[in-house]
């Protein structure tokens, strides 16, 4: 999964995503309203946690042109402000859930977990390709009845492949779907973890999943 925090308060962008990052996640950070919102109206993003009050452009307003250009992803508001009246605003306004200043790291996780169940729920249930099997839901793997246990970043890596089935996945393409902005692509990161994968997945399998594009990438296909 990958989030993007919106944050201008450096000390508090950098302790929630170095959090996140050892959850799992995959991170972009931006210091500043008007950043925030492009990076967000691209949609390479699982869920949104957005302050309030930001330089050059506010958090709802923000929120009020995503919602206005239909960009659907989870938001999860952040601020300083606790009373009733504002809540109001910013949920009317589009946001998902609210998150008031100061918090313990392990409600904002918790927050975060049961938006992205709730958006898994609403939007793909279940994946299946061949025997393969991933339940977004209650983050279960299987091929065919044999419960497959993945760390955080090889589930990540497999829930992209099998939203791409038959799709030649370039390390680019991988890179900026399962790390993050900041991730240098050139490196051998993500041919390990492909090979990590492809033990669990393909191990001791007559028929192989996750295939090599010489040259170009990966692919999730039946031989």
């Amino acid at each position: 999964m990958r989030l993007l925090v919106v944050e201008d308060e450096k000390k508090v962008s950098s302790f929630i995503s170095r959090g996140l990052k050892e959850e799992g996640y995959a991170v972009d950070v931006a210091f500043d309203g008007k950043t925030g919102l492009q990076m967000a109206m691209d949609q390479v993003h699982d869920l949104i946690v957005l302050d309030i009050h930001l330089p050059g452009m506010d958090g709802m307003s923000i929120l009020r042109e995503m919602r206005k250009g239909r960009v659907s992803t989870p938001v999860l508001l952040l601020t300083v402000r606790a009373n009733i009246e504002d809540k109001v605003l910013g949920l009317d306004a589009g946001a998902d859930d609210y998150l008031t200043k100061p918090f313990a790291f392990q409600e904002l996780v918790a927050r975060i977990r049961a938006l992205l169940r709730r958006k898994a729920d609403a939007e793909l249930p279940v994946l299946k390709f061949a025997d393969l099997t991933l339940d977004p839901a209650r983050r279960i793997v299987l091929r065919g009845t044999n419960k497959i246990d993945l760390s955080s970043k090889e589930y990540a890596l497999l829930y992209y492949f099998m939203r791409n089935p038959g799709r030649v996945l370039t390390r680019t393409m991988i890179s900026s779907h399962v790390w993050d902005y900041d991730f240098d692509s050139m490196t051998n990161i993500i041919d390990v973890y492909v090979n990590y994968l492809r033990r669990k997945i393909d191990s001791d399998r007559e028929h192989k999943l996750i295939h090599t594009v010489r040259g170009v990438g990966y692919v999730l296909k039946e031989e």
